[in-house]
Parts: structure tokens; sequence; C-alpha cells
């Protein structure tokens, strides 16, 4: 991948024009796959997009099928904050098969919280259930690593709950590790 590295304070990033440059690297539908195998496979390539307002209902079942809880208020206002491409800050992307979204991947760059230095932050990743443990995933987060990369950041962070092991096993696949902070709170109540 050629990107010229930019400054995070100085760069501009066209998130159309990053993902035409990220699928012309992976194919013509954001997939690795070469002739033979796309012309023996039945099963439609994968591609990972930008999120459309289109795609909100798949995410929102995908969702509901994983957490139990249905929350299209809340969705709306992501895809208003983090949808579209607003932002080079911020990145919203879905991986579609076909006509289906098997899943969806938001992030943002945050600066200099607690002295860390800009990085990526992912705080959602979901995968349909019947679509695991084909790659979803990990093609998410790589595409948006890709993206924060393109902007100028070099480290990405997520935080878990500590008793999801599925969660935490797929991001320690990924070559993810503990981080230098202790995350605190405190009920409100």
């Amino acid at each position: 991948m050629n990107y010229m590295v930019l400054s995070y304070f100085n760069a501009i990033f066209d998130s159309d024009q990053f993902f035409r440059q990220y699928q012309g690297r992976c194919g013509a539908r954001g997939d690795a796959v070469s002739g033979t195998q796309a012309q023996s496979n039945s099963v439609p390539e994968l591609r990972i997009r930008p999120v459309e307002a289109a795609d909100l209902g798949q995410v929102i079942a995908i969702d509901a099928e994983v957490t139990g809880l249905e929350k299209t208020d809340y969705w709306y206002e992501l895809f208003h904050r983090y949808g579209g491409g607003r932002t080079r800050q911020r990145l919203f992307l879905v991986a579609e098969q076909g006509d289906a979204i098997q899943g969806f991947i938001i992030g943002e760059i945050r600066d200099w919280e607690f002295g860390s230095a800009p990085c990526g932050w992912v705080f959602g990743l979901s995968v349909r259930a019947s679509a695991r443990l084909a790659g979803v995933g990990a093609r998410m987060l790589e595409a948006i690593c890709d993206g924060f990369r393109h902007a100028g950041v070099r480290t990405v962070r997520t935080m878990l709950a500590r008793d999801n092991s599925l969660v935490l096993s797929f991001f320690r696949s990924q070559g993810m590790m503990a981080a230098p902070f202790i995350p605190l709170e405190k009920d409100l109540d």
C-alpha cells in the first residue's frame, strides 16, 4: 500500500478516496480474491465499505442478535455522528456480502487523552453469528486500522468487559494486548 503518511493534525481524510484505494488494492469488491477463486466460488465476495443509511436496519438487527437489545435510536444517532465519512477522525464500516451486511465496526481517533498520543479507538465491532470464523471481523479490523494509519495514527486501542472471552480472544488473535492504562469507574447512584 502506497499512502503518503501525513501528520494527524494536517491530514485531510477523504474516506471515499481512501476506500477506493483500499478496494483497488484488494479487488473491485474489497476482497483479495484471485479470478480463479472468484469463478469457482459461488459465495458472494466480502466487501468492507463505509456504512450507508440503507444499512442501518441490518446493523440494528446484528446488534440485537448479539446483545439481545434493539437500540434503534442509538444506532441512528451513531450513524449521524460517525456515518457517511463525514470526518477523518471517525469511521463506521460494514462488511457486505451480496445484499447482506455480515458485520460492522466503529472507531475514532482520540487526541491526547490522559497524555496518550493520538490513537485509534475501536468501540463497536460485531459479526452475525452465522458469519463468524470466516475472517469477517479480522477484515473489518484491518480496514479500520488502515484508515487510522492513513490519518497518521500508529496505535489502536479498544476496551471490553473482562468476562467477554469471545471478544477478548478475537482481539488477542489480531495482535492486541493489554494497554498501559487502567480503566476506573464509579456508580453515580
